[in-house]
Formats: structure tokens, sequence, C-alpha cells
């Protein structure tokens, strides 16, 4: 549901109807990346903020500058804010923009991997360190090497290898770096430099990570995103193709990438075989939310699967002041999963 259908929402009405509903509302809260560490539950959300930005297709009114986490004893339970993270104050090389984060665990320390802009407008990955879920992070003091891009996120396989995913496109500046190195021209354009509508659409990246889950250990490939027939889905499809928010989960021995398709507002899945990919596009999880963007993340709790999301309904539909949510998601037999529709009819 794009900002500009909003007029004529009764927004009392839709909040009965959401199948779920904010789970924290002191702050607003976005892009949720969810674990269970410890078996309790941890959320690893954007912070939104309202500075005051203009609107663009640049994503300059996402102007957010901290990380809180977010714990679950259980899925029922009340979620608490542990409070500030980290600041972008607090990370040397960044300036703004801390845009969607997420974490995870090894060997006892935990880490938060997230993007900002750094000094020269280009966005980049960084690493902070805890020794607890909640923080505070210290972050590194540079950027991975060989980062770009926006949203990563880290899936540890079974045999103990973690593989980073990430890129966005318009904002997420994607579509910059098509011949492997940043190109700053036409830079109030978001849409410069994509591929033509017939052309192959733009792919997401993945990288394994070094053993201190500080660097990558290889260089970053493309993701592979294909049609039923093998092939890689075009860039005029933008109701399959990629957009943001990567995510990566492992049901009945495959693997599942999921992610946003931004200005059409779905938030599909794709299948494989390996967490390399390819993925043969299977469908939707999620239906389009209230406000503009949709992000998410899928996490076991208790032998059930859930998707935690986000949505503009507290905000009364502010894209930029959203709010964490979550819901059970439920799998054919045929390992499909069945989608969601954010607000019952």
């Amino acid at each position: 549901m794009p900002e500009e259908s909003i007029e004529n929402i009764n927004f009392d009405d839709l909040n009965k109807r959401a199948i779920s509903q904010p789970l924290v509302t002191n702050i607003y809260t976005a892009d949720p990346s969810a674990h269970v560490f410890n078996g309790k539950i941890y959320i690893y959300p954007s912070h939104d903020v309202d500075a005051g930005e203009a609107f663009d297709d640049l994503g300059s009114h996402f102007a957010m500058e901290d990380y809180h986490v977010i714990s679950m004893d259980s899925i029922e339970s009340e979620a608490v804010d542990h409070g500030v993270a980290l600041h972008v104050n607090d990370v040397p090389w960044a300036k703004e923009q801390m845009w969607a984060p997420d974490a995870n665990e090894k060997d006892g320390t935990y880490y938060l991997f997230f993007p900002a802009k750094a000094l020269d407008g280009i966005f980049r990955i960084g690493v902070a360190t805890s020794n607890s879920p909640t923080g505070p992070f210290k972050a590194q003091p540079e950027a991975i090497k060989g980062s770009f891009s926006i949203d990563p996120a880290v899936f540890k396989d079974e045999e103990g290898s973690y593989y980073m995913y990430f890129g966005g496109l318009w904002g997420g500046q994607l579509q910059r770096w098509r011949t492997g190195e940043f190109n700053p021209e036409q830079p109030e354009s978001p849409t410069a430099f994509l591929p033509k509508d017939n052309e192959p659409a733009l792919l997401p990246y993945v990288a394994k990570m070094s053993d201190d889950l500080l660097e990558f250990a290889e260089k970053p490939k493309p993701i592979e995103i294909l049609d039923d027939n093998g092939n890689l889905l075009l860039a005029g499809d933008n109701e399959r193709r990629f957009f943001e928010a990567a995510w990566l989960h492992k049901y009945n021995g495959k693997y599942y990438f999921s992610y946003s398709t931004g200005d059409t507002h779905f938030i599909c899945y794709a299948i494989g075989d390996s967490p390399y990919g390819p993925f043969t596009y299977s469908g939707r999880i999620l239906n389009p939310v209230v406000g503009w963007t949709s992000h998410h993340s899928i996490c076991e709790v208790d032998n059930k699967w859930y998707l935690f999301y986000h949505d503009s309904s507290l905000s009364k539909g502010v894209t930029h002041l959203r709010s964490v949510k979550v819901a059970e998601i439920k799998y054919r037999a045929d390992g499909t999963i069945i989608t969601l529709n954010p607000y019952k009819d």
C-alpha cells in the first residue's frame, strides 16, 4: 500500500484487521532481523526517526542514526527494548543513514552487521561486536573491505560457515556498482544505471565470511534468481525481481532466499540447493503492507516458523515511521510458503 493511497484508510479499522500488532510502541522500528540465541528471541531492527528530511526516491527521509535491540522470552511474551546498542557517532567510518542491520553469534561473541553511508556518501557495510546479544556493540574502525550497498543478512549454515547476503536498488546504490567500481555520475538520480526492462534484473550478492566474521573470505558473488525455465528474472519483472531486503533461511534441507520487490511492495522467495544459489522463484510470502517499504526476516522458534516484518500502521501511514510485527508462516507439503495477507478482509 504505497503512500499515495493512505488518505482513504481508516486506521482504527485497519489496525483491528491487522494479523499482528506492533511489538514495541515506545519507538518506531523497522527491518527486523530476528534470531534465537540461548533459547531467547532477539530482534535487530532499524530505529526510525523523523529527522525532517525531504521525501525522495534516494531514501533521504530514512535518516536513522542508531540501533536498539529488542528481546522476547517467547513468541507470546512482551517485547523489551534494551535501548541504544550502537550510535553512528561511535562508528569511525560512518557518516549517516544506519539502515537495516542483522546480527549473529559465534563462540560467545555477538556481531552486529550494518550498512551506513561513509564520509564519501557511498554505502558500506560494517561490523560491531559485543559479549552480549543486546550490546552495547563496539564498531570496527573500518567498513568491511570490498563491501558495498545495503541490507546485510548473515546466515549460519549447519556446518558452521557464515554467509553475508546484501544489496539494494535505488537509494541502496547497487545499480552504481555494475562495472565493479562505484559510478558517482548523476548523484541525484535513484534510477540512473538500472538495466533496461528487457535485460536481466540486478542481482543481490553473497560472500562467505572470514573465521572472525569481520571480513569477507572471498569476493562477493552475484546470486542468480531464476524463473521456472531457468532464465534470470528481468529488470522489468518488478513484481518478482530483487529490490532489497535479502534474507536466507533453511527448511527441510533447502535454502530459501527471500527479499522485497521494493516499488511493488511484495516479500517474495526463491528456493535453491546451495547457499550460493541459483534460486528458483517460488512465490510471495507477504502481500503489501501500509507504507512504501517492506522488509522482513524469517526465524524458527520452538518448531514453528515466523515472519518478522514491519508496517506503518502505528504512525498512520508515515512511510519512514514503521513498527515491527510478527506472524506465523506455514509451509505446504511441497515446501512452498502460504502467502500472508497483513490485514484480514
